[in-house]
């Protein structure tokens, strides 16, 4: 599997990201937000977390509009993989490439610590190395991560099993508690939760490795 890790100006998770697609058997390529293209062959673009341009008029809002961003669009429209975890999930709705939006915590305080999620589905590439109704430990880290989504989107993801991880309780104020949202061709994923932060037991747990892993036998089996 290829994988091209995307870093703009205030991203803070691009390292971590990649050294888990690496860990995974990932090779993994890292691409500065002024580039206009990726690299050839590339599988899987995956947008870190962080605080990209300084969160400015919007989180993701001016990362959406760099010059990599068409290609990631273009990337996407063609079947390719994309993965956002928090503000990458952040950028990600601002390209129009998953529903909703990610506003303010309900309690307008940045949550910084470990949470249970619960795995909705396990039909997916990000996802199938886990089971539905499984709940994991993994770190999250943000201050606009309420998911929210009109009820005639929330419906459309329900009904399509594209909810891919809730909060076991909520912690945001997210809509359904929704944690991780997939695209309609189930190949882009945007997260809140940090499952880098959580693929090596030196960092306290390994739950978020089966994500890394579901990718990599997905994509090397295709």
């Amino acid at each position: 599997m290829k994988a091209a890790v995307i870093t703009f100006p205030g991203s803070n998770c691009d390292r971590d990201l990649a050294v888990a697609l690496e860990r995974a058997g990932a090779e993994v390529a890292r691409v500065w937000h002024k580039d206009a293209t990726l690299p050839e062959g590339v599988d899987l673009v995956a947008v870190p977390g962080g605080f990209s341009f300084g969160d400015y008029l919007r989180c993701g809002a001016i990362a959406a509009h760099s010059p990599i961003a068409a290609a990631v669009r273009t990337h996407a429209a063609r079947g390719g993989y994309v993965l956002g975890i928090c503000n990458g999930f952040q950028v990600l709705t601002e390209l129009g490439l998953l529903p909703g939006a990610l506003m303010r915590n309900a309690g307008l305080k940045f949550i910084c610590r470990e949470v249970l999620l619960r795995v909705e589905t396990s039909d997916s590439a990000f996802t199938r190395a886990y089971a539905a109704g499984q709940e994991i430990r993994i770190p999250v880290a943000h201050h606009d991560g309420n998911y929210q989504i009109d009820a005639e989107g929330l419906a459309a993801l329900r009904d399509q099993d594209r909810i891919a991880f809730s909060y076991a309780p909520g912690i945001n104020g997210s809509v359904r508690d929704i944690a991780g949202v997939l695209s309609e061709n189930r190949r882009v994923l945007g997260m809140m939760p940090h499952p880098e932060r959580a693929a090596d037991a030196g960092h306290g747990g390994t739950a978020g490795a089966g994500l890394f892993a579901s990718l990599m036998q997905e994509l090397v089996s295709a």
